[in-house]
């Protein structure tokens, strides 16, 4: 896959049919409080006093306050309904990130290239920031002003930093509509708005620099909508991707359009809003009665959606979307080798897939091996609340002695297990897991990091954070775990050895971060020789591998597994173009629905 242009494809963001750009400033009412520079000068006060502001931008409404302030930061959480998933800063100037952040070369490049992502950043423990801005975590998420009202907000030197983010309450759709004033007014003391209209509604861009590459953690503002080429005919097919972190992905001959990332599209205003971008989408690319490729899980939204609009669908399993989206991005068409660990994923069997060693290509594919299944209590509740995920677990690893470990570790959740004996006993609401994902969680919960999960990835991202503590170093050693052959004739990965030593690691009190270190060095020994034992049973297998999936995100599994495959004479690969997560999918749906087609 070929980029054409590092830039978003010609597509206007905003109405420029006004010659004179105009700005009022609205306190609760809809009163007009001022207009123009005036309206400009009186928000910037209104922040140093403390206020938070709804800031209109050019993919839709911001909330700003002051991030030095603990007690705003904190009100702004409460009336956003967002406890404790980071918060975005907006800085003056990279001199002022630097006081805050560590950087490398490569980082500074980003924060100050055209596309002006935020980008994560390591925070030093001098900042002068609240510990609220990003609980639990040691990084940042900072971006520099990209328009002229960013610069305007910044022009004196009482305001250096504040919190920008998305003016929408978690979990719905960002606010972009001059209609959604009134609803901004719950959420703000007052609106800074201009006279442009906002046509497409765009989320900032988030990424990293992992030291050789940049890894989009939402790709948006900046980099999408994007066009590339590729081999295949991809004409008229639209890829409606995933729940998760959606985008959408088009075809149109031989060039693929992939758009922003729209969210998660777990409510029905998210949905209507998926709706309405799908729309969008089709016009501009200019494509009639599209094929659409879906998701394999029956309920996903974009899957219904496919069904209510009545388009002709092709259905594509999860983790060969992941499998393809990372070979598509690297200019792969011959079948590899794909480790793909996430957290969510209808398998083949009914189950839920997430740690997967797959071989194929676009055409086909072949499950080698997996994660042993457990159980998972409550579905979606589990993932939730990853206490409960630890409790299926050690109630399915060890049926009696697991039920003590879990009193001991959850000693205020003692009813709650006896519920879920019965329900895992029963098969009650309890489908079987076997995912990256969970098994993160799990560790998270049981070592009293992140029992209850208040957005997606918390428990995983806070347990993976205690990294940086170590220096993204490997242990001396590994736990214990079994590779073992299941009946299917699958390698089948088994934890449970794992699980009961760092149990016992934690009740000898041993010092997290070295725990934390030993299970991921204990992942990426098990990934590794996972692969070594296929190529081993099976020496026709190309010695190829793409690695995918939302916890490639960690850099220390990312870099660790492709490091030592490369060793043992591996050709790796990982995203370049598209995130590794959900945001990826419909790059690998396109792609396969394309194959499809034209195999019919």
């Amino acid at each position: 896959m070929d980029s054409l242009d590092k830039g978003t494809t010609p597509l206007i963001l905003a109405d420029r049919a006004t010659s004179e750009l105009t700005f009022t400033l609205y306190r609760q009412g809809g009163k007009v409080v001022a207009e123009n520079e005036v309206a400009i000068i009186r928000a910037t006060d209104l922040i140093k006093q403390g206020k938070i502001i709804a800031i209109k931008g050019i993919g839709g409404f911001h909330l700003a306050c002051n991030a030095y302030v603990e007690s705003v930061v904190d009100e702004l959480r409460r009336r956003k309904n967002r406890p404790q998933k980071p918060l975005a800063l907006m800085v003056k100037s990279i001199e002022v990130a630097k006081k805050l952040c560590y950087m490398s070369e490569h980082e500074e490049e980003l924060l100050t290239s055209p596309a002006s992502p935020i980008v994560l950043l390591q925070r030093k423990k001098e900042a002068p920031l609240p510990r609220t801005i990003s609980p639990g975590l040691s990084t940042v998420g900072i971006m520099l002003p990209y328009t002229p009202l960013h610069h305007l907000l910044f022009s004196t030197n009482e305001v250096q930093c504040l919190v920008m983010t998305s003016a929408n309450p978690s979990r719905f759709p960002i606010f972009y509509k001059e209609d959604q004033l009134e609803q901004l007014e719950t959420i703000s003391d007052y609106v800074l708005t201009h006279n442009r209209t906002i046509n497409f509604p765009i989320d900032d861009s988030v990424v990293r620099h992992d030291g050789e590459n940049i890894v989009f953690v939402r790709r948006a503002r900046g980099f999408a909508p994007n066009q590339f080429d590729t081999t295949v005919n991809v004409n008229d097919i639209i890829a409606l991707g995933g729940n998760q972190k959606n985008t959408l992905t088009g075809g149109k001959h031989n060039r693929i359009t992939i758009g922003p990332q729209i969210g998660d599209l777990e409510n029905e205003e998210m949905i209507a809003f998926f709706e309405d971008r799908l729309r969008q989408f089709e016009e501009s690319l200019g494509v009639n009665e599209p094929y659409v490729a879906v998701d394999k899980h029956p309920l996903y939204a974009s899957g219904l959606i496919a069904k209510k609009l009545k388009r002709k669908s092709i259905v594509v399993q999860h983790h060969h979307a992941h499998h393809v989206s990372c070979m598509e991005d690297n200019n792969l068409q011959e079948p590899c080798l794909g480790i793909i660990l996430d957290g969510t994923g209808y398998g083949e069997d009914g189950n839920i897939w997430g740690f997967e060693f797959l071989y194929g290509n676009a055409t086909s594919f072949e499950r080698l091996a997996h994660l042993r299944y457990t159980p998972l209590p409550g579905g979606e509740k589990a993932v939730e609340e990853p206490w409960r995920n630890a409790v299926g677990m050690l109630l399915s690893y060890w049926p009696e002695e697991g039920k003590d470990l879990c009193r001991k570790l959850f000693p205020d959740k003692v009813q709650e297990i006896n519920i879920i004996e019965k329900m895992v006993a029963y098969k009650l609401n309890t489908p079987l897991a076997g995912t990256c994902g969970r098994l993160f969680d799990a560790v998270s919960a049981i070592l009293g990091i992140c029992s209850i999960a208040t957005y997606e990835g918390e428990a995983a991202e806070k347990l993976s954070d205690y990294m940086y503590k170590v220096g993204f170093e490997r242990a001396e050693t590994v736990y214990a775990y079994d590779v073992n052959m299941n009946r299917d004739e699958r390698i089948e990965l088994d934890f449970s050895p794992m699980i009961a030593e760092i149990i016992q690691d934690k009740f000898h009190q041993q010092p997290l971060t070295k725990i934390i270190q030993k299970f991921h060095t204990t992942i990426v020994a098990s990934c590794v020789e996972t692969i070594l034992t296929l190529v081993k049973n099976r020496p026709s297998l190309r010695k190829t591998v793409v690695l995918s999936g939302g916890s490639f995100q960690n850099m220390f599994l990312c870099k660790e597994i492709k490091k030592d495959l490369q060793r043992e004479g591996f050709n790796v690969y990982t995203h370049k173009h598209v995130p590794c997560h959900d945001g990826g999918l419909s790059l690998g749906q396109l792609i396969i629905a394309a194959h499809a087609l034209s195999n019919r």
